[in-house]
């Protein structure tokens, strides 16, 4: 089995909003170019905050496991982890990673030559809730978990423990020397966290033992009960924690869906909670309607809400109905404006609860980008995918999402970081910018003509800008992407061409498509970046590999909600270089004889629509159709008009959430996608799947790893395999920005625009909120103190 096919996947987000060679701009300064949005958070001095207190804080799934290392750990998983275990590097407000000095007192590379070597020395007050030092003995259990060379163990991710030859203590127990056999430059990602030596010893502790508790943490708070009638999980301030005490006595996590965080937050069951942009609009306009002292509406009718758009004439044809002689009629519609009313009611009360809280808002450590399908159709021709790209203001699409919000709306100028990170630099001029004459001229260069000849079939409807939604009752079950979308982040499983995975499960075929194996179905798992940047929608991807036999996973912990948002093995995609495998309806004797192919006519492409060798440019552009999904549906749309303009026709098809993911974009069916990807502090490790060449398999299918727009080439690879044995840590960060600018060149994803984070936060919570780039500070988090007389008097 090739290395590449061994490397697992970790985490892929679809996109729902609200769900190159280098050029004269060169890298930025030490900050990492153009500034970031900041943190938004209410930062308070701890002198300043009360000590205890509960915090509600929203999340969107209670963890099927407690191990951040599973294939189906989510973003619960790793909240939790963030606050009960040792966290060796954390990201800072720029999504940098620095030494915690909870439990560091430094750790640096002290030899090159002939091995890398890294110290680590521990802060001496650093124990285990059951009062042992934290040391060597759990660095070395750890590393034996997750170097591959044991299939017992699940894992869903190696990158890095395989590289690693020995770990052994130093001079003294407080120092641990861990020796590579191969050069690390993200040597930082490892043992984030670190679990202890009772839950990475055995295959046994580490497979079950945390997956519904942890006994032994080291964190400032402690996990307390998890209650999955309830929906929460209970963490406490930890006794035994050597740093600063946590301000809170508990943080109570809650399950709720988003669409639901609006009524919780104004029924007083949450005080901190990540919003779409709805929700964020309620707010504001409690705050709107709170200033015109007015009320939701005037003169009875509400100003928004339920009944916001009802007419006079309907609300007078209402109440002719609802008194009229018709008593049945009457009755019913009687029954219905109560109904009303009482709605209208309930909404009023939830926007004057809602006037108390304040609406943070940042940039997440996430970007959306236009994904083209590079395998097949007119896409696999790189002048075409580079028309479509330089035909998009990218600039206005970012606008389109972020400027209402008040938030930077600067066009993402890298696939491999955000501004404020120091591997940022924009290196889209490798593609060149907005230019309709360029975009034309590329695509005359590849043959599409105005006005050329084109063969439909008889009776044919030709592809409009839009299709109705589609029926995916008939597409490959399985979960699919949730609102939230999904985030990918690849890994190396560490297998060594082991044909068993990580976990031990026998590869998945069409015979056994889950792969006969004990104990929980695969995920995909995080990389190593920031809990706040593992995302829970990773578990999707893989579980629809384990429903569809096109995707392999020859490493069955992972974890997908990529293949997520965002996963332990990596499910392998295969692709005949087009498009999922076609469906043989002959072979089905339910399905009956294929129909006869009608009969194909020659017509001629109207306006200035674009045709070749009989064939109009069509491109299908998919898009999700849930709840939260609307801003990427509108940015999809401009995109249309955009390519219209130019003489590409898109056929847009809305599908399902839990379609959108498994069944078009990592299946290969679809030509345009919108969805998105983390950014990350250890690019050379994470990235690579994402963008690596697709490697044809012995059977003639197509191994894409988690490069869904199957667009690669040998040198990004290479670039990617220096950078991560580059120790010069600026010579590792020059290597991506050249991979990067050649990904911009090769034009099969285009960034567009960082994701807006809009959280709701209760008033008087400080050092919480939106948090951007960095990873909160859970011990520091808590309600201000009420001000003193003497306050007042200042």
């Amino acid at each position: 089995m090739s290395q590449r096919r061994r490397r697992s996947l970790a985490l892929l987000t679809s996109g729902v909003l609200a769900l190159p060679l280098l050029t004269g701009c060169g890298a930025g300064d030490d900050d990492g170019g153009p500034a970031a949005a900041g943190q938004d958070i209410a930062t308070t001095t701890r002198d300043k905050v009360a000590d205890g207190g509960v915090l509600r804080w929203a999340v969107d799934t209670l963890p099927d496991t407690l191990n951040t290392f599973q294939a189906d750990a989510d973003a619960t998983t790793n909240r939790i982890a963030g606050a009960v275990l040792p966290q060796l590097f954390v990201l800072d407000a720029k999504g940098r990673p620095v030494a915690n000095p909870d439990y560091l007192e430094k750790a640096e590379v002290i030899e090159r030559e002939p091995k890398q070597v890294v110290l680590y020395k521990l802060n001496q007050q650093a124990v285990w809730s059951d009062g042992r030092e934290i040391g060597a003995a759990d660095f070395v259990a750890q590393w034996r978990a997750l170097n591959g060379k044991d299939s017992a163990y699940w894992t869903a991710r190696n990158a890095g423990y395989d590289r690693i030859e020995k770990i052994e203590k130093g001079k003294t127990d407080l120092e641990v020397r861990v020796t590579f056999n191969k050069p690390y430059a993200d040597w930082r990602s490892l043992f984030t966290p670190l679990y202890p030596k009772q839950v990475t010893g055995t295959p046994d502790a580490f497979n079950e033992g945390a997956r519904g508790t942890l006994k032994i943490t080291a964190g400032p708070f402690a996990l307390g009960a998890i209650d999955k009638k309830t929906g929460t999980a209970a963490l406490t301030r930890n006794a035994r924690w050597w740093g600063r005490p946590a301000k809170l006595d508990t943080l109570v996590l809650t399950a709720v869906p988003r669409a639901e965080r609006p009524a919780a937050l104004a029924a007083g069951k949450l005080d901190l909670a990540e919003i779409d942009r709805a929700g964020a609009d309620r707010i504001a306009l409690a705050h709107r309607d709170a200033a015109a002292k007015n009320g939701p509406g005037t003169g009875g009718a509400p100003a928004h809400g339920p009944g916001a758009t009802l007419t006079p004439a309907q609300a007078t044809l209402s109440w002719a109905v609802a008194f009229g002689v018709d008593e049945d009629k009457a009755a019913a519609e009687t029954e219905s404006r109560q109904k009303h009313l009482a709605s209208v009611e309930r909404y009023a009360d939830e926007q004057k609860a809602l006037r108390a809280f304040t609406v943070r808002k940042s940039l997440e450590p996430a970007y959306t980008q236009l994904a083209m399908n590079g395998s097949t159709g007119p896409l696999a021709d790189e002048r075409v995918r580079r028309a479509v790209a330089r035909a998009l203001d990218r600039r206005a699409l970012a606008e389109v999402v972020l400027k209402p919000l008040g938030l930077p709306a600067k066009p993402v100028g890298s696939h491999l970081a955000l501004a404020g990170q120091r591997a940022y630099a924009d290196n889209s001029d490798a593609l060149g910018g907005q230019d309709t004459q360029a975009a034309q001229a590329l695509l005359a260069d590849a043959g599409w003509r105005k006005g050329g000849k084109i063969t439909e079939p008889a009776g044919a409807k030709a592809a409009g800008p839009e299709s109705a939604p589609q029926d995916d009752s008939k597409t490959p079950s399985g979960p699919g992407t949730g609102n939230d979308g999904l985030y990918i982040v690849g890994q190396d499983d560490g297998t060594n061409g082991d044909p068993r995975s990580a976990t031990g499960a026998r590869p998945r075929t069409a015979a056994d498509p889950a792969g006969a194996q004990d104990g929980p179905s695969p995920v995909l798992a995080p990389g190593p970046f920031g809990a706040q940047q593992r995302v829970s929608l990773l578990a999707q991807a893989v579980r629809a590999a384990a429903a569809r036999p096109e995707v392999l996973d020859d490493t069955a912990a992972a974890r997908p909600e990529v293949l997520d948002d965002t996963a332990a093995a990596r499910p392998e995609v295969l692709d005949d270089g087009k498009g999922a495998p076609a469906r043989d309806d002959a072979a089905d004797p339910d399905k009956g004889s294929p129909a006869p192919a009608p009969v194909k006519q020659p017509v001629r492409t109207s306006g200035n629509m674009l045709a070749k060798d009989g064939k109009a440019l069509t491109l299908r552009f998919v898009l999700p159709a849930g709840p939260g999904s609307e801003s990427l549906r509108t940015v999809g749309e401009r995109i249309s008009t955009t390519l219209r303009k130019i003489g590409v026709n898109t056929e847009i098809v809305k599908v399902s959430d839990d379609s959108f993911f498994k069944d078009h974009v990592a299946s290969g069916q679809y030509d345009l996608a919108l969805y998105s990807w983390p950014a990350t502090a250890y690019p050379a490790t994470d990235a690579r799947p994402i963008f690596a060449k697709p490697e044809p398999a012995a059977d003639g299918s197509l191994l894409v790893e988690q490069n869904y727009t199957r667009v690669g080439t040998d040198h990004i690879d290479q670039l990617f395999d220096q950078a991560v044995g580059e120790l010069d840590e600026e010579q590792s960060r020059e290597l991506m920005r050249k991979a990067d600018a050649r990904i911009w060149a090769a034009a099969g994803s285009i960034p567009l625009y960082q994701r807006p984070e809009l959280v709701a936060v209760k008033p008087g919570l400080v050092n919480a909120g939106a948090f951007g780039l960095g990873a909160p500070r859970y011990q520091d988090i808590g309600w201000k103190k009420a001000p003193t007389a003497k306050d007042k008097k200042k």
